[in-house]
């Protein structure tokens, strides 16, 4: 008996009386072969249904109290799977404590590829191979950059694994950084991550690493099909590739020897997991490299103010970029136009007369425009005149958008119409749409500049497999005059011939129902200002608002990261957000409103207690609500919010804990549960 091995499964069901190790004898014929992170096949329930699972543990002994003979054996190795990095297992347990989310959930999470695939066309990176057009010349490292780089190698070289803070303007050549960091660590015989938000970003940052690291660069993004994202990963584990590229889930590699997490435009919403768990990229990289003796590296011209102040607190260590990396070139030139004096003075058109007399200049002078709009679509809703009703969306409590295609469509679960003819509510035939988009910029756009090229990109334009390839290299190559899009056309992309941005609607994000939104804001305004003039004929930025005076359009305008985290962290500070105490949100739902409504008040009640136990006397938690979510309903599901927050968020993890495990019991069936910590 003692030579027997027994190995601790987590089986590939996501429920929570299942959520834990089983455990399973190891048959002979497979001694040899079954090891963490396998995926294994294993009889599983009354009915022995073989289930996949994953192998989480090997050892010699059952377990206290567990007769041997009892024990089903594992029925074999899963072809179909991929194994794990004894590191991301680890990882996983890690989130499902961190997060408060099932332990399968985790797992499943930091598998990116779950299965084999086969790939019916091979392809070196999943992407078009022609990323010429996106490549600079070779630049040499300014003094600011050499002086980052040095400071990076000699603490790898007196074995100092760091989180750094690379705060460089735009254009002030992170990627040159970050290449020359990947380059020390592969030089230590190791592998490098290196995210980013935004899709669209991959062209040129793969087109760059590929040309400093040859075919030793692997990608994934949910743009891959199955059959590439596995030749991906299978390059990764036969050795073929050191570093990976992609947004947020690659920064689960299966690296074996990681040595640096780089995370691109560290600040960008798009590296929190709007799924369970809800992870945020930041704090997974900074675990890995704890459980890996990594470095990680967050880079942005606009830091989050949580990461700035762990670099001033010396948490972080700063580097710091405050020159443009290509020689002679400096930030545009900064114009704020109120449009509520345009109106007054006639001009009801949604271009400012300067930005129609600057734009007209660069069409003349063969130089390039980007356009920024945070809307896509035709128009923002669908109103009728006679009894002011919008047209909304069945499944979901917002109004539909009118798209170029006469459909109007729901922005959230997808439900379309085409536009109708008269009123649903009342019959009346005055309805019309109403706001503007980017469809309905590129039309005005191509009336006012009929001669102008004019590409448009945005989540609809690039819908189709590397639509958003064509479109940027189509805009680099100079086929195309005036590029006009969502905030995928204002981050990461260098194209020297940008003389001028527009951004048409800068208020867009301070209407958000959200403690950030005035960050949120000012980062997008300063990084669509850093599109222009990043080659050495200089740049210029129009801004268009209704709100001049707030702080994060004044602080953009003049570029000014300083004055703009003081006026956040006052504002904070005031109100009693992040970064000064930690919120938990619980959000409860369900196609019941009656049911939602006694649900939300019975773990209202719970969560009271729950904090009474674990808080000490004197310190203070707050809890708000049950209050409806910003959209009240979505895909038919009713969702109500309960706000819990405190200094300490090892406290709010202990409150979430209890809370969840006393209102498990006696939950009527069709109520979810979705915790999400900032």
């Amino acid at each position: 008996m003692h030579n027997r091995l027994f190995a601790d499964v987590i089986i590939n069901i996501t429920h929570e009386n299942v959520d834990r190790p089983f455990t399973y004898a190891v048959p002979e014929d497979l001694k040899d072969k079954v090891m963490t992170g396998y995926p294994v096949m294993v009889p599983f329930g009354s009915g022995n249904v073989r289930r996949q699972g994953y192998v989480i543990a090997v050892r010699t002994d059952p377990g206290t109290g567990i007769d041997p003979e009892k024990i089903k054996e594992i029925s074999g190795i899963s072809e179909k799977g991929l194994p794990a990095v004894q590191d991301l297992i680890r990882l996983a347990f890690w989130m499902h404590v961190h997060y408060g989310c099932m332990l399968n959930q985790a797992l499943m999470t930091v598998l990116p590829v779950k299965k084999k695939v086969k790939s019916r066309k091979e392809s070196t990176h999943g992407l078009p191979e022609k990323t010429g057009v996106f490549s600079n010349p070779e630049l040499k490292p300014n003094a600011e950059q050499e002086k980052a780089i040095r400071i990076f190698q000699n603490d790898i070289k007196d074995g100092k694994n760091r989180v750094y803070l690379l705060n460089g303007i735009t254009g002030s050549g992170k990627t040159e950084v970050y290449i020359e960091m990947i380059r020390t660590i592969l030089n230590e015989k190791k592998q490098a991550i290196l995210l980013i938000p935004e899709i669209s970003m991959t062209y040129q940052t793969l087109a760059r690493l590929c040309c400093a690291f040859g075919d030793r660069v692997a990608i994934v993004h949910s743009r891959l099909s199955a059959g590439e994202k596995y030749a991906q990963f299978k390059k990764v584990q036969e050795g073929k590739a050191d570093i990976m590229v992609g947004p947020r889930s690659a920064v689960f590699a299966p690296f074996a020897r990681l040595g640096l997490v780089i995370l691109d435009e560290e600040h960008d919403s798009a590296y929190k997991n709007d799924t369970v768990p809800r992870y945020d990229t930041r704090e997974i990289a900074e675990q890995r490299a704890r459980q890996t003796g990594a470095s990680v590296v967050l880079g942005s011209a606009t830091p989050s103010v949580e990461s700035y102040l762990k670099a001033k607190n010396g948490i972080y260590t700063m580097l710091t970029l405050t020159q443009r990396a290509v020689k002679g070139a400096a930030l545009a030139a900064t114009h704020v136009v109120d449009m509520r004096t345009e109106l007054k003075e006639g001009n009801r058109s949604v271009f400012s007369r300067l930005l129609q007399r600057m734009i007209r200049e660069r069409l003349d002078r063969k130089e390039q425009v980007i356009l920024f709009m945070n809307r896509r679509g035709y128009s923002n809703f669908v109103s009728c005149r006679s009894c002011g009703n919008a047209v909304k969306c069945p499944h979901c409590d917002v109004t539909l958008t009118l798209h170029a295609d006469g459909m109007l469509r729901c922005h959230y679960c997808g439900y379309e119409i085409p536009m109708p003819s008269e009123c649903p509510t009342c019959g009346s035939p005055y309805i019309a749409g109403f706001g503007t988009g980017t469809q309905k910029l590129e039309k005005l756009a191509g009336k006012m500049f009929p001669d102008a090229r004019i590409l448009r990109m945005d989540a609809d334009a690039t819908a189709k497999k590397d639509a958003g390839y064509d479109i940027l290299s189509e805009f680099a190559s100079g086929k195309a005059d005036i590029l006009i899009g969502t905030q995928m056309v204002v981050k990461g992309h260098d194209i020297a011939n940008v003389t001028l941005v527009g951004i048409v609607a800068a208020d867009t994000e301070l209407y958000v129902s959200s403690f950030d939104s005035a960050e949120k804001t000012f980062q997008l305004l300063t990084q669509a200002a850093g599109r222009a003039g990043r080659g050495k004929s200089g740049g210029d930025v129009v801004i268009q608002t209704y709100r001049p005076d707030h702080y994060a359009i004044r602080d953009a305008a003049a570029q000014d990261y300083g004055d703009f985290v003081r006026n956040e962290l006052a504002y904070r500070e005031i109100g009693n957000y992040p970064p000064r105490v930690h919120i938990l949100t619980v959000q409860i739902s369900s196609v019941n409103e009656q049911k939602l409504q006694r649900a939300a008040e019975r773990y209202l009640l719970i969560v009271g207690k729950a904090a009474g136990s674990i808080v000490k006397e004197k310190e203070e938690v707050m809890i708000i609500g049950p209050a409806r979510a910003g959209i009240y309903k979505i895909h038919d599901y009713y969702r109500k919010c309960i706000y819990i927050k405190h200094a300490s968020y090892d406290i709010l993890l202990g409150i979430k804990n209890r809370a969840e495990q006393e209102f498990r019991e006696g939950c009527p069936e069709g109520i979810s549960v979705l915790y999400d910590f900032a």
